[in-house]
């Protein structure tokens, strides 16, 4: 857990450890893959002439592709079953989308995701266990679901910089589909004992840092629930977790430090085309944070960058876009795009504006911009 030592009302920097280490995390929101974006990755390949089986989710994805690469240990979220390279594929409520964007998401950057939610078992065992060999077979790490019992009991530990980090993943049932009652191990359900009985067990297993991805809150909302704040507050309480990073709303929601902990409640989606955008579902965050080595522990800094994902203007068949209107779907790194607008209408600009001061609002909503110390990732780190 990150540790603050005060003095009266100010704050103290903790004691830096000589020869201490330090890595750096990114981490960003639900990955939801609708028939637009599979529609769009068919586009794409034609283009690209590369992808499997007609598809190429990569120029999708490439605009963040220089924030999450630089991180020593990136995370993303997987929301939902992965079918056959060919389909068929479905879209909400029971999704299963191509594996294909298990490549791309590799080539981004990502190290390993959670796997735990709502739509974990929308297809069933035959797709919990098709989306967790393709994980495997493009080489990332996973945790929050579970193919055998004894698969489940393992926790996803890697080395990250000569650190020892460990990743837990939670969630609620699906209401749709929920697990099996003799096979709840599928899924890691939420559970004050189940989190803090994997955090123990990680620690024995020899994790120096514990972080928990866990899928809560009310869709659409961007202030957490209260169930949110009571578990990040047990959470803060009562087990020694370095960090919590949240998604399910689809939204953003605040970054708070609680008790020393940070809670990233919701970063909102990183890619999603929801049949009816509202603006916020196309807003996202990557958090981005380091871990410095201290006398007494670990020193955990919060940054942000603000995503948008451009959707294009739905025109009649026959009819042509107008000139600088969006015409792909693609996740921009907002920072970027304002920093190198190039010939981008004003009207453009004025989008990425929009999404970086409400992100902004909405990340900051619980006060951390005061002793918290959360603060935009510049280009420049």
């Amino acid at each position: 857990m990150s540790v603050t030592v005060a003095c009266g009302s100010e704050a103290v920097e903790p004691l830096a450890k000589p020869g201490g280490r330090s890595f750096t995390v990114a981490a960003a929101g639900d990955i939801l893959i609708h028939p637009e974006l599979i529609e769009q990755a068919a586009k794409d390949a034609e283009e690209t002439g590369e992808g499997e089986a007609g598809l190429d989710f990569r120029p999708l994805l490439a605009g963040v592709k220089p924030v999450i690469s630089k991180a020593d240990l990136a995370i993303c979220h997987m929301e939902t079953p992965v079918g056959k390279p060919k389909g068929p594929f479905q879209g909400y409520p029971e999704f299963l989308v191509p594996p294909q964007i298990l490549t791309a998401i590799k080539d981004v950057g990502y190290d390993t995701c959670s796997t735990a939610s709502n739509h974990t078992y929308d297809h069933g065992m035959k797709g919990v266990r098709t989306t967790l060999d393709a994980m495997d077979e493009v080489g990332l790490g996973h945790t929050g679901s579970a193919r055998t019992a004894k698969e489940a009991e393992k926790i996803n530990i890697r080395d990250v910089k000569g650190v020892k980090v460990a990743h837990l993943s939670y969630s609620w049932e699906s209401f749709v589909h929920p697990t099996p009652k003799g096979k709840r191990w599928i899924l890691n359900k939420t559970s004050s004992a189940g989190i803090l009985k994997a955090e123990t067990r990680a620690r024995e297993e020899g994790a120096e840092v514990v972080i928990l991805s866990v899928h809560w809150g009310a869709e659409y909302y961007n202030e957490p629930s209260t169930s949110q704040t009571q578990l990040a507050q047990w959470i803060s309480e009562k087990t020694g977790i370095d960090l919590v990073i949240g998604h399910h709303s689809h939204v953003v929601q605040p970054i708070q430090k609680v008790n020393g902990t940070w809670v990233a409640y919701s970063l909102g989606n990183q890619v999603a085309r929801h049949s009816s955008p509202s603006g916020i579902t196309e807003e996202g965050a990557i958090g981005w944070f380091e871990f410095r080595e201290t006398a007494d522990g670990w020193d955990v800094s919060a940054r942000y960058r603000t995503t948008l994902v451009d959707i294009p203007a739905e025109v009649q068949p026959g009819e042509k876009q107008p000139d600088g209107a969006v015409v792909d779907h693609r996740v921009s790194d907002v920072q970027t795009v304002l920093d190198k607008p190039g010939d981008l209408s004003e009207e453009r600009l004025s989008r990425y504006r929009l999404a970086e001061e409400r992100t902004s609002g909405f990340l900051y909503n619980r006060g951390a911009p005061g002793g918290d110390g959360l603060k935009p990732l510049s280009s420049r780190e």
